[in-house]
């Protein structure tokens, strides 16, 4: 009797893949529970912050005007020009480089425009600048 010379096999055979693949996704779904992803603790807006001074406040209104509202100088709102502002911010600076700014900008005005006062409140070389936000009531 003779043998007949054996056939090459064109064909790979998946079933102990699928069984590999099915042990893994069993390993990864009981350990990806007990994985601690890392926590990042963010400021709450509804609480009030202690300031030290009272800062100079830019009021960016709706229509794009400015106004400066400085409780040293006085309770009511100057108009500025944007190259104004760049010059009384500049004064400030000079005469007190550690107080703080902030912006006060309309709701409804593009954050385009809020970032074009910072880039002017830059310019004048002020080092702490803010955004003014209204905190939660209740």
């Amino acid at each position: 009797m003779a043998r007949k010379p054996r056939r090459m096999m064109s064909q790979i055979n998946v079933v102990p893949y699928i069984d590999v693949m099915l042990v893994l996704l069993v390993i990864f779904m009981v350990t990806a529970p007990m994985i601690n992803p890392g926590q990042v603790d963010l400021p709450s807006v509804g609480q009030n912050l202690a300031q030290s001074q009272d800062p100079v406040q830019v009021i960016l209104h709706l229509d794009g005007h400015l106004t400066v509202l400085d409780t040293h100088q006085g309770s009511e709102e100057q108009s500025v020009t944007r190259d104004g502002l760049v010059d009384r911010m500049g004064v400030l600076h000079r005469s007190e480089p550690d107080r703080p700014v902030v912006i006060a900008a309309d709701r409804a005005v593009r954050y385009e425009e809020v970032l074009q006062v910072m880039d002017l409140l830059k310019k004048a070389e002020i080092k702490r600048i803010g955004l003014l936000a209204r905190g939660r009531s209740g």
